[in-house]
Formats: C-alpha cells, sequence, structure tokens
C-alpha cells in the first residue's frame, strides 16, 4: 500500500523522509535486508489502520446498535497505543541522536513538525517532558510506562511533578515505591488522583513527624476575609482551611447540599455552587439561631476511621468518611483530638475490617446501618459514579419484599439516578471481597439479573448464572 495519503505524509515530516524514505526506496536505513523487513512491516501496519480509520464513518450506519460501544472501546485502545507509539518513537529518536543532528531547536520543535495533529491539541509539551525524564534513572519507569502505553503522557508528567515536589519529604528508600504507586492510581483514575496522593504518600513514607508539620504548616493558613461587595448587592468571600477544617465543613454542608428534585420530578435547577452556598448560609443561621450551645435537631455527622493500635501510638494516620472530604487523610493526633470533641459511633467489624449487620427485624435501614455502609462503600457503588456517600440511598441488594434482610451484608449505596437505574433494569449486587482486601459491591448489568438471580436462589441453583457472553461486570471497589 503506497502512502498515498497527505495526513499520513504530513504526520511523517512532509516529503516521507527518514526512516518512510528508507522503506519505500528499498533499504533500511543501515541498508540491510531486515531493516527493509522490519520497517516495511511496521509502515504497512500503520497504514491499515489509518486507512480503517479514516473509512469508519461511512460504516457506521450498517453497524447494530449493540456493536457501537465495543467498537468505541476498541478505537479507544488503538488511539492510546498510537499515543504511546508517538512517545516511544521520539525516545528512540533523542536516545539515537537524531534530534540533536537534525535542523530542529529541541525536542519540542522536532516533535511539532513530524506530529502537526498533537501540536495543534496542545501536546507536544507533555511528549518533550517525558523524552528528557528519560535522562534520570529515578524517573525511568515512568518513560517505560508512558511509552508502553500503561499511561498517557499527561498522567506521565503529573506523576514527574508530584514527585519532585514530594521527593525532599520523603525517606530515601522510597522514592521507587512512591513512583511505582502514582502510576497504578494514574493508570486507573487519571491525573486528578495522582495529586490527590500527596498527603497519603506524606503519611505513608515521610520522614520522622513529616505529616504532622504539613498538618501544622496548613492550620497556620487558615483565613476567612473581609466581605467584598459587587454592584449587583453581592458579597464575596475568600476561604482558606485545612484538612480537618475541609472534612469539618463538608459534613456540616452535605447533606444540606444535595440536590433536591421538583414536585414532578425534575432535577434540581440550582448550580452545585449555588446549593452549597445556600447549606453554608443555613448551617449558619441555624446555629446563630441556636444561641449558645449545640445546634439541636439532626446532627450532621463527621467520621473518621482508624486503627486503635495506630490510636495509641500515635502512628499513622486516619480516613475522612462520609462527604466529599471522603478520604481525606489526617494526622493521628488529629483523630484523638476529634473523637473527644465528636460523636463516636461503635461499629463491629471483622478481623479484615468488614462491618456487620443486624438482622431483618425492621424494613428501613436504621442509621448506625448506613454508616456503616458509608464506611465500607464510601460513595455510590455503581461503577463510574463518584457520588458521595451522603447523597445516597441504603439499598436492599434482595428486596424486603423477597424476603431480602435488613442487614449490611444485604445492602449498598446508590445515588439516586443508579438507584433509579437498578430498580428499572433489575440488576443485581453483590458483595464480594477484593483479594485480602476490604468488601466492595459488584453489580450485574444484565438487564433482568436480578430477576435470573431470585429464580435460581429459589431453586436452590448457584446465584451465578452469567454465561461467557455476558456483559461486564459494573464493579466499584472500596476507596483505599
Amino acid at each position: 500500500m503506497e502512502i498515498g495519503s497527505p495526513h499520513v505524509a504530513a504526520a511523517l515530516g512532509g516529503e516521507r523522509s527518514g526512516v518512510g524514505a528508507g522503506v519505500r526506496g528499498g533499504t533500511g536505513t543501515d541498508g540491510s535486508a531486515e531493516g527493509v523487513s522490519t520497517a516495511g512491516r511496521v509502515r504497512e501496519a500503520v497504514d491499515t489502520a489509518y486507512e480503517a480509520l479514516r473509512g469508519l464513518r461511512a460504516l457506521l450506519p450498517g453497524m447494530a446498535s449493540d456493536e457501537l460501544g465495543p467498537l468505541m472501546t476498541d478505537v479507544d485502545a488503538l488511539v492510546g497505543q498510537a499515543a504511546a507509539a508517538r512517545v516511544a518513537i521520539t525516545v528512540a529518536a533523542a536516545a539515537r541522536g537524531d534530534i540533536a543532528a537534525s535542523q530542529h531547536a529541541s525536542v519540542a520543535s522536532w516533535v511539532m513538525a513530524h506530529a502537526p495533529i498533537l501540536a495543534a491539541a496542545g501536546g507536544v509539551g507533555a511528549v518533550a517532558r517525558i523524552v528528557r525524564e528519560a535522562g534520570r534513572p529515578e524517573c525511568l519507569p515512568v518513560v517505560d510506562a508512558v511509552a508502553s502505553g500503561r499511561v498517557d503522557a499527561g498522567v506521565g508528567v503529573s506523576v514527574v511533578k508530584q514527585f519532585d515536589r514530594l521527593r525532599p519529604l520523603l525517606r530515601d528508600d522510597a522514592a521507587a515505591t512512591v513512583i511505582e504507586g502514582m502510576l497504578e492510581v494514574g493508570a486507573s483514575h487519571g491525573r486528578p488522583a495522582v495529586r490527590e496522593l500527596r498527603a497519603k504518600i506524606v503519611a505513608t513514607y515521610g520522614g520522622d513527624a513529616v505529616f504532622e508539620h504539613q498538618e501544622a504548616l496548613a492550620a497556620a493558613a487558615i483565613s476567612l476575609s473581609q466581605p467584598m461587595g459587587d454592584e449587583l448587592g453581592g458579597f464575596s468571600y475568600q476561604l482558606t482551611v485545612d484538612g480537618v477544617g475541609k472534612a469539618v465543613l463538608e459534613a456540616a454542608i452535605g447533606p444540606a447540599s444535595a440536590p433536591v428534585p421538583g414536585p414532578g420530578g425534575e432535577p434540581d435547577p440550582r448550580s452545585t455552587a449555588a446549593r452549597r452556598g445556600m447549606a453554608l448560609i443555613e448551617v449558619c443561621r441555624r446555629a446563630t439561631a441556636a444561641g449558645v450551645g449545640l445546634v439541636g435537631g439532626v446532627k450532621s455527622t463527621l467520621l473518621l476511621t482508624m486503627t486503635a493500635a495506630d490510636i495509641a501510638a500515635r502512628a499513622g494516620a486516619g480516613t475522612v468518611l462520609g462527604s466529599l472530604a471522603g478520604g481525606l487523610l489526617v494526622g493521628a493526633e488529629t483523630v484523638r483530638q476529634a473523637s473527644c470533641d465528636g460523636e463516636v459511633v461503635p461499629v463491629a467489624v471483622s478481623t479484615k475490617g468488614d462491618v456487620v449487620g443486624v438482622g431483618r427485624g425492621q424494613r428501613l435501614f436504621p442509621p448506625t446501618m448506613i454508616k456503616a455502609m458509608w464506611l465500607r462503600d464510601r460513595g455510590c457503588t455503581f461503577a463510574g459514579c463518584g457520588a458521595p456517600a451522603h447523597w445516597c440511598d441504603a439499598h436492599h441488594l434482595v428486596h424486603w419484599a423477597d424476603g431480602g434482610a435488613t442487614d449490611v451484608s444485604n445492602g449498598a449505596l446508590l445515588c439516586g439516578r443508579h438507584h433509579t437505574i437498578v430498580h428499572r433494569d433489575r440488576l443485581i449486587g453483590r458483595i464480594v471481597a477484593e483479594g485480602a482486601g476490604p468488601l466492595g459491591v459488584v453489580w450485574d448489568v444484565d438487564v433482568g439479573s436480578y430477576d435470573r438471580h431470585l429464580q435460581r436462589a429459589r431453586s436452590g441453583l448457584p446465584a451465578d448464572d452469567r454465561g461467557p457472553d455476558s456483559a461486564p461486570l459494573s464493579h466499584s471497589p472500596p476507596a483505599a
């Protein structure tokens, strides 16, 4: 197949110079038949993939609806490998000295000339940064992860930046472990999750008292500005809080900031920012109306979890549960102080940390059971949903009307939308262990899976009736 496409020619640097010209001219860069064969096969595969994708749009009307999702997944994987190949090619060109011997002033300039689509998308800087990091031995795992397609260049750059900021705070032997951990999280959850690892990394791999020192610095920066008015009669404040302040604030405003559907079930028209602002004002209004002492009525609860051994030893860190601050780490001493000031809820757990339940004597999950599911599920259990725990309903996996117990082992948190979907599509969920870790909830997303599960259970057959061609499970593992 001749490379006649102007797009391919442009992506390869105009007039098919370098390896392309060598292939089409009949010799490899070293003049060997092996070079011709290897390069020729690579170029033929690239040409074939390009032609297939170029003609894809015209074929879509003839495809069945259930084929589009899997096709999207395959194309996404192909695009990911193409992006990885761009990085691998650039790393190879730099290592061989091809870029230095060219007329380009920098790696970025070379990439811009040979990858105009990447340049137009603003991705040149990330690729060039990854190539530069190939000169640092401790960052070679990042370069390898990007060039192999394990993570994209943006995630790789985020890992390098976060590592450079954390390096002075870490123990000397922790570098490789920290980089691998950030790559693993970045591969699954992207750049934001890599940035959110900072506190956990410092708490786990930091030097003596580093985490507590960071907490003290953050606490010293707490501030609330004076109001600044505008021409419309509104006022703006600038608030800075530390981790504990964030957890307290989110616990206070969380329940009042959830979306409230209209009388006809229509979505709440207020933006997230508007709901949160109104909730903060309402919390302050209630506190003012209550006068001295605690506000009456239902309390907003801040849950912190930490092992008794760590609390006693004043070591490690505790984890905030059940609000938009869920997963936030706080120091051991802070947890000890919070246990004096806040509500302490006793929860029975197994040796794995799994919460045990109560019987079937009541239909609705009591508050202690809901808090137990906060502890286990951390939020909506439907895969891909980030709704925090306090926006969720407690759902009976086997419905009460079908004999299901009101028990943590038969319950799962679902946000309003996914609670509706689970009932609409008649989906069954199961609580399973993640290896030797804590329990999580797995949803069988085949429509009618609940009814099939119930029928088999009543017939005394194994609960899992999924065949090899069934749709994939929707799995939301518990937060770390």
